[in-house]
């Protein structure tokens, strides 16, 4: 038996930490409890003890109860090995194998009780267990309220079903609601992840775990952390609030809400989506995205924004309707991507802009390659065409090829360009800079050579061609290179025609060209009847059958 200082030490704890579990849970608590009414006061029975004792001097309010001891309080049960039962205050304390019984699906054990039959409060310390069905609460202290019909406990306790296995320094559990509310160093223990949060609400009939405080989530695959939502930890699906973030790996999913699906490896965000690749040092943003750890798929629409920063505070920033990521060859030496971009995309970076209808970039061969009406602009320089296919090095553009109807053109001033148009254009650059341009078919050329003196124009060239090469530095024609050259004439610049100052295919497209990284999302198109119209390929005309047994004749 417990001494009376132990007893008076057990009650005064009871007493601060009941009002100290109050006002810590708070909203916790309303939400777990039901109103509380005032207990009907009732009887406590004393139903059985093989010895029944009374000595005044020493206690002379209790009876003094031993072996085989069995209390009834409306239909609660409870047993125990002593006991002193104080008849006058409606109320006992029991020693030894404490069993107390609520119906037929809850059981509370400990090595000691105080119980009051007027509030209708169980106080059970050492070696206490809870078990109601397959939940089971183990702890050293616990507080069981039977008008609430709550346990509560605030000494370390552990909280175990069929699916985790959850730990605190406080909780309290409702067997009713199946509720359980964990405060400080709470651990949940599942076989597939680990949850770790200093605040959790739990059902152990639903498996939710309500997230109402900084909390990760840390699996094999990946790390969830989150201040708010619920995490279904049977299913794996998770609705998570307030900024929460998905890693995996090297990359990184970020939005105002978030759903996961362990099951499926899967995450949809919604709202400020933030993608980020911290490996190859590139993000996606946007109001929507998803990503799947599976396939190595992600995709983010509405507002999207692709963003190299892999160059010191030089980012390249793509914008499209829809950016998607594919992954091929997945875990495997082999691995690529693929990024798509679609539609009305917009490139900015310092010394490169762009503009196209649609863009795929492959990781395998770093090829950007920009389709319909493509235009790229790097400084002074303009080049179009039907395709470009750009080759980068990190976000520097390595060397350009420019497919069908390609024209490269140089701003000089207002009015005079230099321009050369072709069948196709191979654009080299180093450090960001056009170094040589080589031009291949159908060669044009429009040219105003620079007095090296005084920087003034002496006059203007005009050649055609079969290939020519051309040859800056610092932005700058130095030297051009033709070859099969016909029809080269220069005009002074007085004299020069104006027919001839521009080539057929010239159009200078700097009202479209963005102007910066917020400028992306402004799409402005060309100007009516300035769209290229796509060569068509014609294929050579099949033989005839009459052809055919002509030519065996």
């Amino acid at each position: 038996m417990l001494d009376t200082r132990k007893r008076d030490r057990f009650f005064g704890g009871h007493r601060i930490l009941l009002l100290g579990i109050l006002c810590l849970f708070g909203i916790c608590v309303a939400q777990v409890r039901p109103s509380k009414q005032e207990p009907q006061k009732t009887k406590v029975y004393l139903l059985h003890a093989d010895l029944l004792r009374f000595n005044k001097e020493q206690n002379p309010d209790a009876q003094i109860l031993i072996g085989n001891v069995r209390f009834r309080h409306d239909s609660a049960y409870m047993d125990c090995d002593s006991a002193y039962f104080y008849e006058a205050k409606n109320s006992f304390e029991a020693f030894g194998n404490i069993k107390m019984q609520q119906g037929d699906t809850l059981f509370i054990y400990g090595d000691w009780l105080y119980y009051d039959g007027n509030s209708q409060i169980a106080m059970l310390r050492e070696n206490v267990k809870m078990q109601n069905r397959e939940t089971e609460l183990v702890t050293d202290s616990l507080n069981y309220d039977r008008v609430f019909n709550l346990g509560y406990f605030f000494d370390g306790g552990t909280l175990t079903d069929e699916e985790n296995v959850l730990t605190s320094d406080w909780g309290e559990y409702s067997p009713a609601t199946k509720n359980a509310v964990f405060n400080y160093d709470v651990r949940l223990v599942n076989p597939q992840f680990i949850l770790t949060s200093d605040t959790l609400r739990y059902n152990s009939q639903t498996k939710i775990a309500n997230i109402v405080g900084p909390s990760d989530i840390v699996s094999d695959q990946n790390h969830i952390y989150s201040e708010l939502g619920y995490y279904n930890t049977a299913s794996g699906e998770a609705i998570l609030l307030q900024r929460s973030v998905l890693t995996n790996g090297q990359r990184k999913l970020v939005g105002d809400s978030l759903f996961y699906d362990r099951t499926r490896s899967f995450g949809e965000a919604f709202r400020h989506v933030v993608m980020t690749d911290t490996e190859n040092k590139n993000m996606l943003t946007g109001e929507y995205g998803y990503y799947d750890e599976l396939k190595g798929e992600a995709l983010v629409t509405d507002s999207a924004v692709a963003i190299n920063y892999s160059q010191n505070n030089d980012s390249l920033y793509m914008h499209g309707d829809t950016l998607k990521l594919v992954t091929y060859n997945i875990n495997t030496d082999s691995v690529y991507r693929k990024t798509f971009v679609y539609h009305k995309v917009r490139i900015y970076k310092s010394d490169l802009q762009g503009v196209c209808d649609s863009l795929v970039f492959n990781s395998q061969d770093t090829c950007m390659t920009m389709y319909h009406d493509p235009i790229v602009w790097n400084g002074g320089q303009q080049l179009f065409g039907e395709e470009i296919r750009a080759y980068m090095n990190d976000s520097t553009i390595d060397w350009a090829h420019i497919v069908n109807q390609a024209m490269s053109i140089e701003q000089i001033d207002s009015v005079h360009y230099n321009q050369v148009s072709g069948k196709e254009i191979k654009a080299f650059f180093v450090g960001g800079d056009l170094r040589q341009v080589d031009v291949v078919g159908n060669v044009r050329l429009g040219y105003f050579p620079i007095d090296e003196k005084d920087s003034t124009l002496i006059g203007y060239v005009t050649a055609e061609s079969s290939l020519m090469n051309v040859y800056l530095l610092q932005r700058k024609v130095q030297k051009i290179k033709m070859t099969t050259q016909t029809d080269g004439v220069m005009y002074p610049m007085l004299q020069i025609p104006s027919d001839k100052l521009y080539l057929p295919s010239f159009a200078w497209f700097d009202y479209i060209r963005p102007l910066n990284k917020d400028d992306i999302f402004l799409w402005r198109g060309k100007k009516a009847g300035q769209e290229l119209k796509k060569s068509v390929q014609r294929k050579p005309p099949l033989p005839t059958l009459k052809g055919l047994t002509e030519e065996k004749q």
